[in-house]
């Protein structure tokens, strides 16, 4: 006997929502009943291809779909998430999770009211090669993050930190395990009013130390990470799909080597089917939102310190 097909939505079909409604369209224990936007005509358009309702309403969903991924601009997660939470819908919103801690509270306070999932779209968590540095790793020492890209209109309605350098604030997270003990960062304008370039040095409270930098003004994308512990190295690109592992044997000494890499890296997909399996098993899903407004706090602050360093020098300026 089959069971019965959950039925979802995607709230913001853009660039990114598209590929939510995609994947979930191809899952066979989902039926995707509708996507919504505010163009009608993108809606149309994405429902037509996808062989679902087109709605420009979110409103229309409560009591019409069990789960919904929603991928509308940041300052608009607040308020579609949580009606959908509590309207008993299971969500998965894009990061950051929401602008301020306040609000992500808010959405797991509806969360919990309701009994139904949140999760948080942080992407890399499903990247192949990092979940296989994952599975490496015992107690890291120091973390080197670096994460580039092009500069695109796209996305600016919230600064590099929040925009990129985010996805590596989760990853770091959720290797470290540890409270933070000392931030030092800077950062820099150059192609928006906000910050584009950034850079961050974490100490956290097991003596584990991470540097973090990011740029949304580089030439070439670059998504790499390095991960260094007691007799082993690790280098990632999460980029390429590549993982690079060296060993010293604690009792030969010798030195070995593996070199690893991940052909399907549909980690969009990963996530959803994560989202989808924890819905239909009653479980957490890999990234929760407490995972998400963890992420976002240390964001907030990193952005924080960028701003405060920037006003600091401008002042000396005048």
């Amino acid at each position: 006997m089959s069971r019965k097909k959950l039925r979802a939505a995607v709230v913001g079909v853009g660039y990114l929502g598209q590929f939510h409604a995609e994947k979930l369209a191809a899952l066979p224990e989902v039926a995707l009943v509708a996507v919504v936007d505010a163009d009608a005509a993108r809606a149309s358009q994405v429902a037509a291809k996808l062989g679902c309702e087109a709605r420009t309403d979110w409103r229309s969903l409560a009591g019409a779909v069990d789960l919904a991924c929603v991928a509308v601009p940041t300052e608009s997660h607040h308020e579609v998430a949580r009606a959908l939470l509590e309207a008993g819908v299971h969500v998965l919103v894009e990061k950051p999770i929401t602008r301020s801690l306040e609000e992500a509270d808010a959405l797991l306070g509806a969360a919990r009211a309701k009994g139904v999932l949140l999760a948080v779209g942080h992407l890399e968590r499903f990247n192949p090669a990092f979940r296989a540095l994952a599975q490496t790793l015992a107690q890291p020492l120091f973390i080197d993050c670096e994460r580039l890209s092009g500069f695109k209109q796209r996305g600016i309605d919230v600064d590099v930190v929040l925009d990129l350098m985010i996805h590596d604030i989760d990853l770091v997270l959720s290797m470290a395990k540890s409270e933070i003990g000392q931030l030092s960062a800077c950062g820099f304008r150059v192609m928006s009013d906000s910050i584009d370039i950034a850079n961050v040095r974490i100490e956290f409270a097991s003596g584990c130390v991470a540097n973090l930098s990011a740029s949304r003004v580089s030439q070439s994308p670059v998504r790499k990470m390095r991960v260094f512990q007691a007799d082993q190295y690790a280098s990632a690109d999460l980029q390429a799909g590549k993982l690079r592992v060296v060993r010293r044997d604690q009792r030969g000494g010798a030195i070995a080597e593996d070199e690893s890499g991940f052909d399907d890296r549909d980690a969009l997909r990963a996530e959803i089917e994560n989202f989808v399996d924890a819905v239909r098993g009653g479980r957490p899903p890999l990234v929760a939102g407490e995972d998400g407004r963890r992420a976002l706090a240390l964001a907030l602050e990193v952005s924080r310190l960028v701003r405060a360093r920037l006003e600091r020098f401008a002042a000396v300026a005048r």
